[in-house]
Formats: structure tokens, C-alpha cells, sequence
């Protein structure tokens, strides 16, 4: 028999349920917004609503490559545009009275795939193991989410999306035992540039405190306006009436314009300057540094993020796969790649956060399966933080290690990043044997 629980919070009464060691309640509408409008706060209501049910996904493309990566990430869910839902996990054992830090997830998927309630994206073990609340969000995507002109067809929208998250989450998460003055923003790839993002936005100090920003794309993340006027003029046959099938087969047709733009093509959706909420891009770094007292940072990356996207690349696969040659092919364009997207711009964000009076940890994460192709790729932290084994059991990322391996590091990384939420010092450097190492700024490692 499934046990019920209801929680009061002011946006109305809600319904969730007993899970293991935790308490789930899915699916809650934060947001309503109609296509290409910005959101609004859903509206309360007054009888218990049923959180049982995951949040469905933003429509979007399925990926064979990514399902064979990280298995059926998206098994079982639903697809709807109109998605803002989050879900909230708790302690089971949570007393009365009891207020934890919050830690507020934005998934990845290149701002074109994933959803915040994926099975790989079960903060279970983080909740249980660490005693925080977690809240998933999921939010609107690729054309429906983030390409925009500024005019008839605002830009940002899937960014907007999550500051109403984060607004329901001020206002109610003190109902499910979440400490609304202790709030962590935390996202990889994708949702970690969506982080970054939200703290450049002024109401960012009043939304969280923390942000811990896992593979952010930096590097890719400016000199973008040509790329997006391209893409924009391209999505004008998209209109509020196409049927969202259409909007989601078009969305490929719209990228392919993002393809001579060179690396950032490969991530050729995301947030755009200039357009609310976000400053012009001339003026991000005064933005971000007028935050930087208020929200502490840990930021970094996997040692060879770029071996992710090498089974995309059939030309350069050629090359890698060379007797003798191969081996250094790949390794000069692992590393290339990987500075070139993500630590260069990793350390300067970091460097500019401490300037401007923050305080900022930046972290290389290095743990991989031993023998897998992937190595330590981008996206080999999730297995670490996220899921079980049996969401994990069939996946490419980590074939060859074994469950217990993954849990022994699992654990260590658990603790830092819910260490970090609860507001305890970092020090000066530290790390996880044979998974990760940290250090206080954007000192090299």
C-alpha cells in the first residue's frame, strides 16, 4: 500500500507519497504560460493536488546516441510543451519543525533534451544519504524555450521558466521542510549555463545563495547574435499554431543554420544577451559581479569532457581509430576541445567572481569507468550524484565498473556537494581519491 502524506504550502494543498527512504511530490505546477509568452505563476488552488506523477518532459527530439550513452533517460515520461512542473524529494524521516538546506536541479541536455524527473536524475540517494531537500525543475526547450527575436517571439523563455521555479520555491518550500534562506542552484552542462545565467539576472541573491556549477559550456557561451539571427529567421514558419509534432521536427532544420558558427554550433539553442532577462553581453561581467558578494560558487569540469561527443563526429572517429596515431589524435582533440568549451572559461568566471568580492571553489573531476572509451567524459558526474543501479546497469557511460565502485565515489561526492549546500567550508583544497580534486579560486591543477 502506497502511504500518502499532504503538505499545506501556500500555493494550495498537495498530495505526495512514501518512497524508500524518501518522500516524493511530482509534477506541481509552478508556472503557466501559453507558446512563445513569458510564464506566470501557476495560480493556488484549493483542493489537495494529486503529486504523484512525474513531470513530464518539454517535447523534444529522441537521441539514439544519448540513449545508448546514458540508457532511457527518458523512460516512462511523458512530453508536453507546456511542462513547467517541478517535483520536490525529502527525507523520509524528517521531523517536525525540521528546516534543511534546498538544492534546486536544472538538468542538461544541450538546451534541447532531457527533463528535471529523468530516472538517470533520481535524487534519492543525494536526499537520503545527506538529509537536503531537493527540488527538480523542468522547463520549456529548444524552440519553444530558447530562440527568440526580441519581438513577437521573446527570447529567454526557458530561463524565465526557472526563475518561477525558484520564486515557488521562496515561497513554499518551507511546507515540505526546506530552509527558503538556504538555497543551492545547482546543473550540469546546459543547467549549469543556465545557472550561470540566473546569476547574472538582478533578482538572482533573492532566489539562492549558493550555485554549484557542474560543466558549464562558458566557452561557447558569447559572440552568438549572428548565429541566433540565423536560427530565428529560419524558425519564423514555427507560429503559436504549428502543432507542437511539427515545432519539435522542425527544431533540426532551425539548428542546421547554427552549423558553419564552429563550436558553438554544436550547442546551437541557449540563453541570448540582450534579451530580459539578461543584460547586453558587454554587460554580463558588471552583472555577474554585482552578485558575486551574495552567492557563493563551486565550478568545474571532467578531465576529458570532449570524449562525449566523439562518436557524433564520424570524420574525426576515422582518425581516433588509426593504429598508433589514433591514441594522440584523440588526445590533443579531447584536450583542445575540452579548454577550449570548458576550463579556460571555467577559471575565468571563477577569477572574476573572487575580484569582484565572491568566494569560489573550481574543481577537476577525473574518476572514469575503467576501460570505457568515454573516459572521464562530460556527464560522468550524474552516475555520482544521481539515479540507482538499475537506471545505470545498461548504460555506455559507465560500462566496466562495477556498482560498488560507483557508490564508493558516489558517496564522497555526495557529501561535498550537500556539505557545500549546507554552508561548510571548503578550505583551501581538497578532493576525493581517484574521482576529484578542488581548490579555493581558479588556481591550475
Amino acid at each position: 500500500m502506497i502511504t500518502t502524506l499532504t503538505f499545506t504550502p501556500p500555493c494550495g494543498p498537495v498530495l505526495g507519497w512514501a518512497d524508500g527512504d524518501v518522500v516524493r511530490a511530482t509534477g506541481i505546477p509552478y508556472a503557466v504560460a501559453d507558446r512563445f509568452t513569458a510564464p506566470a505563476a501557476a495560480p493556488d488552488w484549493q483542493e489537495p493536488f494529486p503529486a504523484t506523477e512525474p513531470a513530464p518532459a518539454c517535447a523534444q527530439v529522441r537521441s539514439p546516441f544519448l540513449e545508448e550513452v546514458l540508457g532511457g533517460a527518458m523512460d516512462g515520461l511523458p512530453q508536453d510543451e507546456h511542462c513547467q512542473r517541478l517535483s520536490v524529494t525529502l527525507p523520509r524521516d524528517l521531523a517536525d519543525g525540521e528546516q534543511l538546506p534546498v538544492m534546486v536541479w536544472i538538468h542538461g541536455g544541450s538546451y534541447t533534451t532531457g527533463a528535471g524527473d529523468a530516472p538517470i536524475m533520481d535524487p534519492a540517494r543525494l536526499v537520503a544519504e545527506q538529509r537536503v531537500v531537493v527540488v527538480s525543475v523542468t522547463y520549456r526547450l529548444g524552440l519553444f524555450g530558447y530562440l527568440g527575436t526580441g519581438h513577437h517571439r521573446p527570447a529567454n523563455l526557458g530561463l524565465l521558466d526557472q526563475i518561477e521555479a525558484f520564486r515557488w520555491v521562496g515561497r513554499n518550500i518551507a511546507a515540505f521542510g526546506g530552509d527558503p534562506d538556504q538555497v543551492t542552484a545547482f546543473g550540469q552542462s546546459a543547467g549549469a549555463d543556465a545557472v550561470a545565467h540566473l546569476m547574472a539576472t538582478p533578482e538572482a541573491p533573492a532566489l539562492f545563495r549558493r550555485a554549484i556549477l557542474q560543466s558549464p559550456p562558458l566557452g561557447i557561451s558569447r559572440g552568438r547574435a549572428k548565429m541566433n539571427a540565423a536560427m530565428a529567421a529560419a524558425a519564423e514558419v514555427v507560429t503559436a499554431a504549428t502543432p507542437a509534432e511539427e515545432v519539435v521536427a522542425l527544431q533540426a532544420e532551425v539548428a542546421a543554420h547554427a552549423a558553419s558558427f564552429g563550436l558553438m554550433g554544436a550547442m546551437a539553442f541557449g540563453t541570448q544577451y540582450g534579451h530580459h532577462p539578461l543584460p547586453a553581453e558587454e554587460e554580463v561581467d558588471a552583472a555577474w559581479d554585482k552578485v558575486a558578494p551574495h552567492i557563493d560558487v563551486l565550478i568545474g569540469h571532467t578531465t576529458e569532457e570532449a570524449r562525449f561527443f566523439l562518436p557524433t563526429r564520424p570524420a574525426l572517429l576515422r582518425w581516433v581509430r588509426l593504429p598508433l596515431l589514433g591514441p594522440l589524435v584523440r588526445r590533443a582533440v579531447v584536450g583542445w576541445v575540452t579548454a577550449e568549451v570548458y576550463s579556460r572559461a571555467i577559471r575565468r568566471f571563477a577569477r572574476r567572481h573572487v575580484r569582484a568580492g565572491g568566494t569560489a571553489h573550481t574543481y577537476r573531476l577525473s574518476w572514469a569507468a575503467p576501460g570505457n572509451p568515454y573516459g572521464a567524459a562530460h556527464t560522468i558526474d550524474l552516475p555520482l550524484l544521481f539515479g540507482h543501479e538499475r537506471t545505470w546497469a545498461h548504460t555506455g557511460l559507465v560500462a566496466g565498473a562495477t556498482w560498488e565502485e560507483i557508490e564508493a565515489h558516489g558517496r564522497q561526492v555526495r557529501r561535498l556537494w550537500a556539505g557545500f549546500a549546507r554552508g561548510e567550508p571548503l578550505g583551501d583544497a581538497g578532493r576525493v581519491p581517484g574521482a576529484l580534486s578542488y581548490r579555493r579560486g581558479a588556481r591550475p591543477f
